[in-house]
């Protein structure tokens, strides 16, 4: 078996381009690629029905974040604490936690303000427009 690697790492939204705004202009985050899949074949491969796919993917320094728009859009689920088994979150480096924090517009959900671990990194979580969790961490 060979050798595995990060390609990407992906997050459902149900509004692709509010997504895509809120990575770019909030986060930063430059967008790589735009495209769609449908098809058979992608169907299958994602087990959905008829689905297609809208993509966007975005640079984020090493790493590729993909953002992605189901059609048929499956059920809604709550937005789940970091610490429920299954619980996802992007993990995504930063220069400076604080001067993140104090330039995020006030709609933008954080879990608290900047803080310390015992480790020395500066952590922040916040949340996307889709409720999924973000953490902004600065070692």
């Amino acid at each position: 078996m060979g050798s595995q690697r990060a390609h990407h790492f992906g997050v459902t939204v149900t509004e692709l381009d509010r997504a895509v705004e809120f990575y770019r202009e909030i986060l930063g985050l430059a967008v790589i690629d735009r495209f769609t899949v449908a098809g058979s074949s992608f169907s299958k491969a994602v087990g959905v029905d008829g689905a297609t796919g809208r993509f966007a993917h975005l640079d984020a320094g090493g790493a590729r974040v993909e953002l992605v728009e189901y059609d048929p859009e499956g059920a809604n689920r709550t937005a789940s604490a970091v610490n429920q088994p299954g619980a996802t979150h992007l993990g995504l480096e930063t220069d400076d936690v604080d001067a993140v924090y104090e330039s995020l517009p006030e709609d933008v959900e954080t879990l608290s303000e900047p803080q310390t671990t015992e480790s020395g990194s500066r952590i922040l979580f916040l949340r996307d427009p889709e409720a999924n969790l973000v953490e902004l961490i600065e070692t």
